[in-house]
């Protein structure tokens, strides 16, 4: 159905009239918004009217401190084009950067000998009350060493545990000459024990190859030292899989 072209003129007379009748009654709103205030009204209110040189004056110097960044022009700028929007302005803190200091490396503690003992220190006795803390450790690791408690829940336990202090012998070997020592643990490293004998003498064992035994309060535990050729912190994090026969 074609609608006549007259009736389309009046359509769009009257979403003509429509629009400016919208816009007179917001010119109206703004004009009554906007318009100073009568003497009486500001009066019962308790607001003194400023001249309109002093309300620009006013503005101006409201948004200079408001927006500090900003230039004179940009605030005109701003006052007749954009909106502004008044914001509390934070300077952005610039964060320090903390430089770390560089450890060591492993050659620079090889050629300081960091981690060698003096041979006025290698002596058993001063390493006794480090073997007495070494067992109170186990103790409380174990929740104390009782009669009924399972030898396997001991042998968990002491192959995640730090053997600083233990007391150790190896009793298996493929080198004859390392059978029979026995001693304190004073280092462990990757590969190695350096032991300390009752006669006062440091002795390097390699973990590999070798069986090691502990005794604390009854419990004797064998340890295979090809099967922990770990670290003593990497250790203590390993899951040490169940197996029935281990060859040297």
């Amino acid at each position: 159905m074609r609608i006549p072209v007259d009736c389309r003129h009046r359509e769009r007379g009257v979403a003509g009239s429509w629009r400016d009748a919208d816009l007179i009654t917001r010119l109206n709103m703004e004009r009554v918004l906007y318009q100073q205030l009568p003497q009486q009204t500001a009066k019962l209110v308790n607001i003194q009217a400023q001249q309109p040189k002093a309300a620009d004056a006013f503005v101006r110097a409201f948004l200079k401190r408001s927006l500090p960044q900003k230039s004179e022009e940009a605030i005109d700028d701003l006052l007749t084009r954009k909106a502004v929007v008044l914001e509390h302005f934070q300077k952005r803190r610039r964060r320090e950067r903390k430089t770390r200091g560089k450890g060591l490396s492993a050659k620079q503690r090889r050629e300081m000998r960091l981690f060698e003992i003096q041979p006025e220190h290698q002596r058993y006795e001063m390493f006794l009350p480090l073997h007495e803390l070494w067992e109170q450790y186990i103790r409380d690791l174990c929740n104390g060493l009782k009669p009924e408690t399972q030898p396997q829940i001991i042998q968990t336990k002491l192959l995640k545990a730090d053997l600083h202090g233990a007391l150790v012998t190896v009793t298996k070997s493929k080198c004859p000459s390392y059978v029979g020592i026995t001693g304190i643990v004073v280092q462990e490293t990757k590969h190695v024990f350096k032991i300390i004998t009752k006669e006062d003498q440091l002795k390097v064992v390699p973990k590999f190859n070798n069986v090691f035994s502990m005794e604390i309060d009854g419990f004797v535990s064998y340890i295979f030292g090809s099967k922990i050729q770990f670290r003593a912190s990497e250790r203590s994090a390993k899951k040490f899989k169940a197996r029935g026969t281990i060859d040297l």
